[in-house]
Protein backbone atom coordinates (compact mmCIF):
# COMPACT_ATOMS: atom_id res chain seq x y z
CA UNK A 1 0.00 0.00 0.00
CA UNK A 2 1.50 3.09 -1.50
CA UNK A 3 2.44 5.57 1.65
CA UNK A 4 1.66 9.37 1.08
CA UNK A 5 3.87 12.47 1.84
CA UNK A 6 3.27 15.70 3.59
CA UNK A 7 3.16 17.57 0.70
CA UNK A 8 0.96 14.70 -1.16
CA UNK A 9 -2.02 15.26 1.33
CA UNK A 10 -1.73 18.73 2.25
CA UNK A 11 -1.56 22.10 0.60
CA UNK A 12 1.64 23.47 0.81
CA UNK A 13 0.87 26.35 3.04
CA UNK A 14 -0.02 23.58 5.51
CA UNK A 15 2.87 21.68 5.27
CA UNK A 16 5.01 23.70 8.20
CA UNK A 17 1.65 23.51 10.76
CA UNK A 18 0.96 19.60 9.38
CA UNK A 19 4.61 18.85 10.52
CA UNK A 20 4.03 20.52 13.94
CA UNK A 21 0.86 18.18 14.07
CA UNK A 22 2.50 15.05 13.52
CA UNK A 23 5.56 15.62 15.89
CA UNK A 24 3.38 16.32 18.59
CA UNK A 25 1.51 13.07 17.91
CA UNK A 26 4.33 11.73 18.19
CA UNK A 27 5.85 12.66 21.29
CA UNK A 28 2.46 12.06 23.40
CA UNK A 29 2.41 8.57 21.78
CA UNK A 30 6.05 7.90 23.34
CA UNK A 31 4.71 9.73 26.82
CA UNK A 32 1.48 7.11 27.05
CA UNK A 33 3.27 3.91 25.23
CA UNK A 34 6.61 4.78 25.54
CA UNK A 35 9.81 4.10 23.01
CA UNK A 36 9.28 1.85 19.99
CA UNK A 37 8.71 2.42 16.30
CA UNK A 38 6.12 3.84 15.11
CA UNK A 39 3.87 4.38 11.70
CA UNK A 40 1.76 7.54 11.06
CA UNK A 41 -1.86 7.01 9.30
CA UNK A 42 -4.41 9.69 8.03
CA UNK A 43 -8.23 9.88 7.27
CA UNK A 44 -9.93 13.13 5.95
CA UNK A 45 -13.65 14.24 7.03
CA UNK A 46 -15.58 14.69 4.01
CA UNK A 47 -18.28 16.96 2.62
CA UNK A 48 -21.11 16.28 0.77
CA UNK A 49 -22.07 18.66 -2.13
CA UNK A 50 -25.27 16.51 -3.66
CA UNK A 51 -26.97 14.00 -3.13
CA UNK A 52 -28.29 15.13 0.73
CA UNK A 53 -30.04 11.97 2.14
CA UNK A 54 -30.06 9.87 -0.82
CA UNK A 55 -27.24 7.11 0.01
CA UNK A 56 -29.73 5.01 2.65
CA UNK A 57 -32.48 4.32 -0.37
CA UNK A 58 -29.49 3.31 -2.44
CA UNK A 59 -29.16 6.71 -4.35
CA UNK A 60 -26.48 8.57 -5.67
CA UNK A 61 -23.87 11.22 -4.32
CA UNK A 62 -21.48 13.69 -4.69
CA UNK A 63 -18.74 14.12 -2.32
CA UNK A 64 -15.21 14.53 -1.40
CA UNK A 65 -12.12 13.74 0.98
CA UNK A 66 -11.07 17.40 2.59
CA UNK A 67 -7.85 18.76 4.42
CA UNK A 68 -9.41 18.34 8.13
CA UNK A 69 -8.36 14.82 9.08
CA UNK A 70 -7.77 12.36 12.05
CA UNK A 71 -4.23 11.24 12.43
CA UNK A 72 -2.58 8.68 13.96
CA UNK A 73 0.92 7.56 15.36
CA UNK A 74 0.42 3.70 15.97
CA UNK A 75 2.74 0.51 16.20
CA UNK A 76 1.32 -3.07 16.10
CA UNK A 77 2.01 -5.91 19.40
CA UNK A 78 2.73 -8.81 19.85
CA UNK A 79 -0.81 -9.66 21.66
CA UNK A 80 -4.75 -9.19 21.02
CA UNK A 81 -5.14 -5.68 22.64
CA UNK A 82 -5.97 -2.51 20.86
CA UNK A 83 -5.32 0.60 22.89
CA UNK A 84 -6.68 3.72 21.16
CA UNK A 85 -5.90 6.73 23.56
CA UNK A 86 -7.66 10.06 21.54
CA UNK A 87 -6.76 13.41 22.19
CA UNK A 88 -9.22 14.74 25.14
CA UNK A 89 -10.62 11.31 25.62
CA UNK A 90 -9.80 8.52 28.20
CA UNK A 91 -8.27 5.35 26.43
CA UNK A 92 -10.02 2.42 24.92
CA UNK A 93 -8.28 -0.62 25.77
CA UNK A 94 -10.18 -3.88 23.09
CA UNK A 95 -9.21 -7.32 23.62
CA UNK A 96 -10.04 -8.75 20.11
CA UNK A 97 -10.40 -11.99 21.02
CA UNK A 98 -14.06 -10.79 22.43
CA UNK A 99 -15.79 -9.11 19.22
CA UNK A 100 -19.31 -9.10 20.86
CA UNK A 101 -21.72 -6.74 20.80
CA UNK A 102 -22.17 -4.64 24.70
CA UNK A 103 -24.86 -2.13 24.83
CA UNK A 104 -23.08 -0.28 27.58
CA UNK A 105 -20.63 0.67 24.55
CA UNK A 106 -23.25 1.98 22.12
CA UNK A 107 -22.22 5.42 21.07
CA UNK A 108 -17.99 4.74 22.12
CA UNK A 109 -15.10 4.47 20.32
CA UNK A 110 -14.86 1.13 21.89
CA UNK A 111 -17.79 -0.20 20.25
CA UNK A 112 -16.08 1.57 16.76
CA UNK A 113 -13.24 -0.93 17.17
CA UNK A 114 -14.57 -3.45 18.27
CA UNK A 115 -17.16 -3.66 15.39
CA UNK A 116 -14.36 -2.80 12.50
CA UNK A 117 -12.46 -6.00 14.03
CA UNK A 118 -15.40 -8.03 13.73
CA UNK A 119 -16.20 -6.92 10.01
CA UNK A 120 -12.71 -7.25 8.87
CA UNK A 121 -12.30 -10.62 10.18
CA UNK A 122 -15.81 -11.67 9.27
CA UNK A 123 -14.47 -10.72 5.29
CA UNK A 124 -11.34 -13.18 5.84
CA UNK A 125 -8.35 -10.67 6.59
CA UNK A 126 -6.41 -10.34 9.56
CA UNK A 127 -6.70 -8.66 12.93
CA UNK A 128 -3.85 -7.78 15.65
CA UNK A 129 -3.06 -5.22 18.52
CA UNK A 130 -1.66 -2.09 17.81
CA UNK A 131 -1.47 1.13 20.12
CA UNK A 132 -1.96 3.91 18.89
CA UNK A 133 -2.53 7.99 19.61
CA UNK A 134 -5.14 9.90 17.87
CA UNK A 135 -5.59 13.94 17.10
CA UNK A 136 -8.19 15.41 15.22
CA UNK A 137 -9.19 18.62 13.39
CA UNK A 138 -12.57 17.32 12.11
CA UNK A 139 -15.05 19.51 13.47
CA UNK A 140 -17.23 17.02 15.28
CA UNK A 141 -21.17 17.70 14.50
CA UNK A 142 -20.59 19.72 11.29
CA UNK A 143 -21.32 16.77 8.79
CA UNK A 144 -17.61 16.55 8.06
CA UNK A 145 -18.32 12.99 9.47
CA UNK A 146 -16.01 12.64 12.29
CA UNK A 147 -16.62 9.33 13.43
CA UNK A 148 -16.71 7.95 9.83
CA UNK A 149 -13.11 9.29 9.49
CA UNK A 150 -12.15 7.56 13.03
CA UNK A 151 -13.59 4.51 11.59
CA UNK A 152 -11.38 4.69 8.28
CA UNK A 153 -8.54 5.17 9.93
CA UNK A 154 -8.58 2.00 12.37
CA UNK A 155 -9.43 -0.04 9.12
CA UNK A 156 -6.35 1.90 7.38
CA UNK A 157 -4.18 0.87 11.04
CA UNK A 158 -5.40 -2.80 10.60
CA UNK A 159 -4.95 -3.07 6.97
CA UNK A 160 -1.19 -1.65 6.71
CA UNK A 161 -0.08 -3.54 10.06
CA UNK A 162 -1.91 -6.86 9.42
CA UNK A 163 -3.42 -7.13 5.33
CA UNK A 164 -0.03 -5.35 3.25
CA UNK A 165 -3.13 -2.81 2.23
CA UNK A 166 -5.13 -5.80 0.35
CA UNK A 167 -8.61 -4.30 2.04
CA UNK A 168 -9.76 -1.92 -0.90
CA UNK A 169 -11.44 1.64 0.04
CA UNK A 170 -14.74 0.14 -0.98
CA UNK A 171 -14.28 -2.30 1.49
CA UNK A 172 -13.05 -0.22 3.92
CA UNK A 173 -15.85 2.19 3.79
CA UNK A 174 -18.27 -0.85 4.19
CA UNK A 175 -16.30 -2.35 7.16
CA UNK A 176 -16.90 0.94 9.13
CA UNK A 177 -20.05 1.70 7.80
CA UNK A 178 -21.16 -2.38 9.97
CA UNK A 179 -19.08 -0.62 12.87
CA UNK A 180 -20.97 2.56 13.14
CA UNK A 181 -24.48 0.31 12.34
CA UNK A 182 -24.34 -2.40 14.39
CA UNK A 183 -22.03 -1.43 17.13
CA UNK A 184 -21.99 2.23 17.66
CA UNK A 185 -25.71 2.01 16.82
CA UNK A 186 -26.24 5.02 15.04
CA UNK A 187 -28.21 4.55 11.31
CA UNK A 188 -26.18 5.72 8.41
CA UNK A 189 -25.84 5.11 4.99
CA UNK A 190 -22.91 4.37 3.50
CA UNK A 191 -21.84 8.18 1.57
CA UNK A 192 -19.52 9.11 4.62
CA UNK A 193 -17.06 6.01 5.14
CA UNK A 194 -17.29 6.23 1.41
CA UNK A 195 -16.31 9.45 0.50
CA UNK A 196 -13.28 9.32 3.46
CA UNK A 197 -11.78 6.17 2.39
CA UNK A 198 -11.93 7.25 -1.22
CA UNK A 199 -10.86 10.89 -1.14
CA UNK A 200 -10.62 13.07 -3.82
CA UNK A 201 -14.02 14.66 -5.53
CA UNK A 202 -16.08 11.77 -6.31
CA UNK A 203 -19.47 10.06 -7.61
CA UNK A 204 -20.97 7.24 -5.58
CA UNK A 205 -23.86 5.40 -7.45
CA UNK A 206 -25.34 3.27 -4.45
CA UNK A 207 -27.49 1.19 -7.03
CA UNK A 208 -25.78 -1.97 -5.56
CA UNK A 209 -24.56 -0.73 -2.40
CA UNK A 210 -22.37 -3.98 -1.95
CA UNK A 211 -20.56 -2.61 -5.18
CA UNK A 212 -20.77 1.01 -5.36
CA UNK A 213 -20.12 2.60 -8.89
CA UNK A 214 -17.37 4.93 -7.58
CA UNK A 215 -16.33 8.37 -10.12
CA UNK A 216 -13.42 10.50 -9.63
CA UNK A 217 -13.86 13.49 -10.92
CA UNK A 218 -10.71 15.64 -11.66
CA UNK A 219 -11.34 19.92 -10.85
CA UNK A 220 -10.12 22.48 -8.56
CA UNK A 221 -12.69 25.00 -8.15
CA UNK A 222 -9.75 27.40 -6.98
CA UNK A 223 -9.27 28.09 -11.15
CA UNK A 224 -13.17 29.34 -11.47
CA UNK A 225 -12.52 32.04 -8.60
CA UNK A 226 -14.35 30.03 -5.88
CA UNK A 227 -13.64 28.89 -2.23
CA UNK A 228 -15.71 25.91 -0.24
CA UNK A 229 -16.40 27.49 3.24
CA UNK A 230 -17.94 25.28 5.78
CA UNK A 231 -20.11 27.83 8.36
CA UNK A 232 -20.43 25.95 11.96
CA UNK A 233 -23.86 27.32 13.26
CA UNK A 234 -22.85 26.08 16.48
CA UNK A 235 -26.23 23.40 16.99
CA UNK A 236 -26.43 20.62 19.25
CA UNK A 237 -27.05 17.35 17.96
CA UNK A 238 -28.06 16.10 21.16
CA UNK A 239 -31.02 13.95 20.78
CA UNK A 240 -31.72 14.33 16.99
CA UNK A 241 -31.01 10.61 16.08
CA UNK A 242 -35.04 10.40 15.98
CA UNK A 243 -34.77 13.37 13.59
CA UNK A 244 -32.60 11.78 11.34
CA UNK A 245 -33.36 7.96 11.44
CA UNK A 246 -36.91 9.28 10.37
CA UNK A 247 -35.84 10.37 7.04
CA UNK A 248 -35.19 7.01 6.02
CA UNK A 249 -37.77 5.42 7.26
CA UNK A 250 -40.25 7.28 5.59
CA UNK A 251 -38.86 7.60 2.53
CA UNK A 252 -38.42 3.10 2.68
CA UNK A 253 -42.33 3.87 4.26
CA UNK A 254 -43.20 4.92 0.55
CA UNK A 255 -41.10 2.32 -0.95
CA UNK A 256 -43.15 -0.25 0.59
CA UNK A 257 -46.60 0.47 -0.59
CA UNK A 258 -44.56 -0.10 -4.33
CA UNK A 259 -43.58 -3.45 -2.73
CA UNK A 260 -39.86 -2.45 -2.32
CA UNK A 261 -37.55 -1.95 0.51
CA UNK A 262 -36.32 1.58 -0.89
CA UNK A 263 -36.64 4.14 -3.30
CA UNK A 264 -34.36 3.49 -6.02
CA UNK A 265 -35.87 1.86 -8.57
CA UNK A 266 -39.14 4.24 -8.38
CA UNK A 267 -39.90 6.86 -10.66
CA UNK A 268 -41.18 10.24 -10.06
CA UNK A 269 -44.23 9.39 -12.45
CA UNK A 270 -45.32 6.45 -9.97
CA UNK A 271 -44.82 8.54 -7.05
CA UNK A 272 -47.12 11.13 -8.38
CA UNK A 273 -49.78 8.76 -9.84
CA UNK A 274 -49.63 7.22 -6.17
CA UNK A 275 -49.97 10.61 -4.39
CA UNK A 276 -53.39 10.46 -2.37
CA UNK A 277 -52.17 6.97 -1.03
CA UNK A 278 -49.02 7.95 -0.22
CA UNK A 279 -50.40 10.90 1.98
CA UNK A 280 -52.80 8.43 3.41
CA UNK A 281 -50.65 5.82 3.80
CA UNK A 282 -47.49 7.67 4.71
CA UNK A 283 -48.03 11.03 5.55
CA UNK A 284 -47.61 14.11 3.51
CA UNK A 285 -43.95 14.78 4.35
CA UNK A 286 -42.75 11.14 3.60
CA UNK A 287 -44.58 11.96 0.31
CA UNK A 288 -42.62 14.97 0.05
CA UNK A 289 -38.84 13.47 1.07
CA UNK A 290 -39.40 10.64 -1.22
CA UNK A 291 -39.47 13.22 -4.60
CA UNK A 292 -36.12 14.79 -2.48
CA UNK A 293 -34.98 11.48 -2.98
CA UNK A 294 -35.59 10.96 -6.89
CA UNK A 295 -34.91 14.87 -7.56
CA UNK A 296 -31.79 14.98 -6.38
CA UNK A 297 -30.59 11.59 -7.64
CA UNK A 298 -31.43 13.83 -11.03
CA UNK A 299 -29.30 16.81 -9.43
CA UNK A 300 -25.76 14.07 -8.79
CA UNK A 301 -26.06 13.45 -12.40
CA UNK A 302 -26.18 16.93 -13.66
CA UNK A 303 -23.56 18.38 -10.74
CA UNK A 304 -21.29 15.58 -12.71
CA UNK A 305 -21.67 16.77 -16.01
CA UNK A 306 -21.49 20.62 -15.11
CA UNK A 307 -17.84 19.57 -13.12
CA UNK A 308 -16.56 17.15 -16.06
CA UNK A 309 -17.67 19.77 -18.96
CA UNK A 310 -16.14 23.02 -17.03
CA UNK A 311 -19.59 24.45 -16.42
CA UNK A 312 -19.32 25.72 -12.94
CA UNK A 313 -22.37 28.17 -13.28
CA UNK A 314 -24.25 25.08 -14.12
CA UNK A 315 -22.33 23.44 -11.06
CA UNK A 316 -23.48 26.38 -8.61
CA UNK A 317 -26.90 26.29 -9.82
CA UNK A 318 -27.75 22.41 -9.23
CA UNK A 319 -25.82 23.35 -5.68
CA UNK A 320 -28.69 25.91 -4.81
CA UNK A 321 -31.65 23.80 -6.25
CA UNK A 322 -30.03 21.07 -3.56
CA UNK A 323 -29.98 23.81 -0.79
CA UNK A 324 -33.78 24.70 -2.05
CA UNK A 325 -34.75 20.88 -2.34
CA UNK A 326 -33.69 20.18 1.16
CA UNK A 327 -35.35 22.91 3.24
CA UNK A 328 -38.53 23.04 1.29
CA UNK A 329 -39.36 19.09 1.05
CA UNK A 330 -36.72 17.14 2.57
CA UNK A 331 -37.27 19.04 5.80
CA UNK A 332 -34.10 18.96 7.39
CA UNK A 333 -33.08 22.76 8.11
CA UNK A 334 -34.14 22.16 12.10
CA UNK A 335 -35.82 19.79 14.13
CA UNK A 336 -39.69 20.01 14.99
CA UNK A 337 -39.27 20.03 18.08
CA UNK A 338 -37.27 22.90 18.61
CA UNK A 339 -38.12 25.39 15.98
CA UNK A 340 -36.47 28.03 18.42
CA UNK A 341 -33.43 26.94 17.18
CA UNK A 342 -32.69 27.33 13.80
CA UNK A 343 -29.38 28.11 13.43
CA UNK A 344 -28.80 26.51 10.07
CA UNK A 345 -31.77 28.71 8.68
CA UNK A 346 -30.12 31.62 9.97
CA UNK A 347 -26.92 30.43 8.27
CA UNK A 348 -28.46 30.51 5.04
CA UNK A 349 -29.85 33.42 4.96
CA UNK A 350 -26.77 34.94 5.46
CA UNK A 351 -25.12 33.63 3.29
CA UNK A 352 -27.19 34.27 0.62
CA UNK A 353 -26.88 38.15 1.34
CA UNK A 354 -23.59 37.98 1.19
CA UNK A 355 -23.10 36.10 -1.92
CA UNK A 356 -26.31 38.08 -3.88
CA UNK A 357 -27.01 35.99 -6.68
CA UNK A 358 -23.60 34.37 -6.70
CA UNK A 359 -21.84 31.27 -5.73
CA UNK A 360 -24.14 28.67 -3.61
CA UNK A 361 -24.98 27.86 -0.39
CA UNK A 362 -26.49 24.92 1.20
CA UNK A 363 -27.68 22.52 4.22
CA UNK A 364 -24.28 20.76 4.38
CA UNK A 365 -24.72 16.85 5.78
CA UNK A 366 -27.52 15.01 7.79
CA UNK A 367 -28.97 18.57 8.94
CA UNK A 368 -31.20 19.60 11.62
CA UNK A 369 -28.44 21.33 12.95
CA UNK A 370 -24.72 21.77 12.91
CA UNK A 371 -23.50 23.23 9.49
CA UNK A 372 -23.76 25.09 5.76
CA UNK A 373 -21.99 24.59 3.07
CA UNK A 374 -21.17 27.35 0.54
CA UNK A 375 -19.11 27.97 -2.53
CA UNK A 376 -17.90 31.75 -2.36
CA UNK A 377 -16.55 33.91 -5.19
CA UNK A 378 -12.80 34.98 -3.91
CA UNK A 379 -13.75 38.18 -4.02
CA UNK A 380 -16.40 38.25 -1.37
CA UNK A 381 -14.50 35.52 1.05
CA UNK A 382 -13.29 38.47 3.34
CA UNK A 383 -16.81 39.92 3.68
CA UNK A 384 -18.75 36.60 4.07
CA UNK A 385 -15.94 35.00 6.83
CA UNK A 386 -16.22 38.46 8.50
CA UNK A 387 -20.12 38.06 8.49
CA UNK A 388 -21.02 34.49 9.46
CA UNK A 389 -17.96 34.99 12.35
CA UNK A 390 -19.65 37.78 13.39
CA UNK A 391 -23.23 36.40 14.03
CA UNK A 392 -21.62 32.29 15.05
CA UNK A 393 -18.27 33.46 16.64
CA UNK A 394 -15.02 34.29 15.31
CA UNK A 395 -13.62 30.30 13.28
CA UNK A 396 -17.03 29.28 12.93
CA UNK A 397 -16.26 29.51 8.64
CA UNK A 398 -13.63 26.99 7.84
CA UNK A 399 -12.24 27.72 4.07
CA UNK A 400 -11.26 23.82 2.96
CA UNK A 401 -9.41 22.19 0.43
CA UNK A 402 -10.36 18.52 -1.26
CA UNK A 403 -8.00 15.95 -0.27
CA UNK A 404 -6.91 13.64 -3.19
CA UNK A 405 -6.45 10.72 -1.07
CA UNK A 406 -8.52 8.77 1.85
CA UNK A 407 -7.13 6.58 4.15
CA UNK A 408 -3.17 6.69 4.15
CA UNK A 409 -0.66 5.48 5.42
CA UNK A 410 2.07 8.52 5.76
CA UNK A 411 5.30 9.01 4.81
CA UNK A 412 7.55 11.79 7.23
Amino acid sequence: MKKYTLFEIYSEDKIEYQTERYKKAAESYKRIFGDGEVRFFSAPGRTEVGGNHTDHNFGKVLAAGVSLDVIAVASATDDSIIEVKSEGFEKDVVDTTDLSVYDDEKNTSAALIRGVCRKIKDLGYNIGGFKAYTTSNVLKGSGLSSSAAFEVLLCTILNCLYNDGKITAVEAAQISQYAENEYFKKPSGLMDQMASSVGGFITIDFLDPKNPVINKIDVDINKYGYSLCIVDTKGDHADLTPEYSAIPNEMKSVAKLFGKDVLRGISKSEILEKASEIKEECGDRAFLRALHFIDENDRVDAQAKALTSGDFDAFLDEVNKSGNSSYKYLQNIYANKSPEKQGLSVGLYLAEEVLDGEGASRVHGGGFAGTIQAFVPNDKLGEFISVLDGVFGKGACHVLTIRPCGGVEVSL
